[in-house]
């Protein structure tokens, strides 16, 4: 189940990386959140969970608000196409929060 979860996680992150950046969103915040920054943890932190990395609780608790962060974000997105960007994001982060749960198990 867990390397169901693993190959999800590889795949969100190839389509993350052949998607373009909303260029819009450049230098924006958003809800406080620096829009570029949000993409660049957010896969980061997928980063890190797909190869086994995340292994600190400060990091899983940084993961934790940076999922938060996503509620506040997206509905303050008006761009379609940067919404479903972010959306993306979103749900791979959230992929990631339940597999290095599921590692602490």
């Amino acid at each position: 189940m867990l390397d169901e979860k693993l190959d999800a996680l590889a795949q969100m992150m190839a389509e993350h990386m052949a998607r373009p950046f909303p260029p819009a969103f450049r230098g924006l915040d958003v809800e406080g959140r620096d829009m570029v920054m949000l993409d660049s943890d957010a896969y980061a932190y997928a980063a890190c969970v797909h190869e086994g990395l995340l292994s600190d609780e400060q990091a899983r608790v940084s993961l934790t608000r940076l999922t938060s962060s996503f509620g506040k974000v997206l509905p303050a997105i008006d761009d379609e196409y940067a919404a479903k960007y972010y959306t993306h994001l979103h749900n791979m982060v959230v992929l990631s929060a339940e597999i290095e749960s599921r590692r602490k198990k």
